[in-house]
């Protein structure tokens, strides 16, 4: 099977395989404790890390050739949207809870 080309394929350039279907907790079955050690770990370094060198190839082509580009806002955009649409309960309770906590 031949691979597509990274370029130009937005989300799908970093995300190179389909997103399988989990099952993700209503809100009322998510973890209260667990949500807020989460939280308080995200708030004390909200830096993750990923390995994907095709993405990180295209990241920088972009960077290299796009005045003022941003790999990192870039790459958070992506990959927000990415989790937002696959774990949307999770994602609205979190949400909620940071602004509580501002």
């Amino acid at each position: 099977m031949k691979k597509k080309k990274a370029l130009g394929r937005g989300l799908e350039a970093i995300i190179s395989e389909p997103m399988p279907k989990l099952e993700t907790p209503q809100k009322e079955e998510i973890n209260g404790e667990a949500l807020e050690r989460s939280l308080q770990e995200a708030l004390k370094n909200p830096r993750i890390t990923l390995w994907s060198p095709e993405a990180a190839a295209v990241l920088r082509y972009l960077r290299k050739t796009i005045p003022e580009f941003s790999i990192s806002n870039e790459a958070s955009k992506l990959l927000e949207k990415a989790i937002r649409e696959k774990y949307p309960e999770i994602w609205s309770v979190v949400e909620k809870r940071l602004k509580e906590l501002e």
